[in-house]
């Protein structure tokens, strides 16, 4: 194994889990902090080509959830088995980061690179920023999650296929952030019906043709109000339009430019709420708050499947 330092970050060549765990304990004894005070690891399984934007995105999550960050970058299957890593602390992390490249046999079984490297005592979860399993609770690094995290909407190829596929193989634990992009949509419609505790009979989405979010936002309309919910394109970005309708007359917000909205309802002026479309960082620092499962999105989940037979 060579090893190679700079001022926060120590290059690992042809190294293994034990080298890498091992320079976790001298970087932080460089540093002068051997406890990081580290809530979780995040594991991140990332291509190559989205891995620096990914790390960005978890190290800005890093700030809210402290963290043992693993990047997982899984090359070419042939060969001889070779493990790379860069390995530091500091330098804008809150924890600790291990940017971990693997070739050869060993890309059939990462998870025993990562195992030795997981914070003891202490949950996991693992993020998928683009492509991701059909089934992320039986791949092999997805089983040492407790919460799994994909996005339907950055997968590479069939966004609404991806997520069709990840409601129809959910298990608790399972997440989308195309289902954390409509939190403020959803909190909103609810607070509409707590103000006006009015009847709907139908509902009205207006969103991309390609929007895994609207159809997350459609499965949970039609799954808590048992009504009919139709979906229709409009040039986006995103939803840009939620109209619930009633015998007194319809309940909308309409957002035409993903940052404010108006909302209308029967006998009030309408009225301008923001409801800006998030970046990932803050989407992921959001889904790590809570690492139980989320039983309102598995009830979505499932309604999702229902409604697409």
């Amino acid at each position: 194994m060579a090893a190679t330092r700079t001022a926060h970050l120590t290059e690992l060549v042809d190294t293994n889990a034990a080298e890498i765990a091992a320079e976790f304990v001298s970087a932080r004894t460089q540093a002068g902090s051997p406890v990081m005070g580290m809530v979780m690891t995040l594991v991140v399984v990332v291509d190559e080509e989205a891995s620096g934007w990914a790390m960005e995105a978890a190290q800005h999550a890093s700030h809210e959830h402290p963290a043992r960050i693993l990047g997982v970058i899984l090359g070419s299957a042939r060969g001889t088995a070779r493990v790379n890593a860069q390995v530091g602390i500091g330098n804008g992390w809150s924890g600790e980061t291990a940017l971990i490249r693997l070739s050869g046999e060993v890309v059939k079984h990462p998870e025993s690179v990562v195992l030795p490297l997981l914070l003891p005592d202490s949950p996991v979860a693992v993020w998928w920023p683009r492509d991701h399993p059909d089934d992320p609770a039986s791949d092999p690094i997805g089983r040492l999650g407790r919460r799994r995290i994909t996005d339907a909407a950055y997968v590479t190829r069939g966004k609404s296929r991806a997520l069709h596929g990840q409601c129809a193989s959910y298990a608790a634990g399972n997440t989308d952030l195309a289902w954390t992009r409509i939190t403020p949509w959803r909190a909103m419609l609810a607070a509409a019906l707590d103000q006006q505790p009015l009847k709907v009979t139908s509902v009205v989405i207006r969103a991309e043709r390609v929007s895994p979010s609207a159809d997350l936002l459609m499965a949970w309309l039609s799954d808590r109000l048992k009504v009919r919910v139709e979906r229709l394109t409009s040039r986006g970005p995103g939803i840009t339009e939620v109209t619930m309708n009633t015998k007194e007359g319809p309940i909308s917000i309409t957002r035409s430019d993903g940052r404010l909205a108006t909302f209308s309802s029967p006998g009030q002026p309408d009225r301008p709420v923001a409801l800006r479309r998030r970046e990932v960082p803050e989407l992921l620092a959001e889904e790590l708050r809570r690492l139980d499962e989320d039983d309102i999105y598995a009830a979505t989940a499932k309604r999702l499947v229902v409604l697409a037979k």
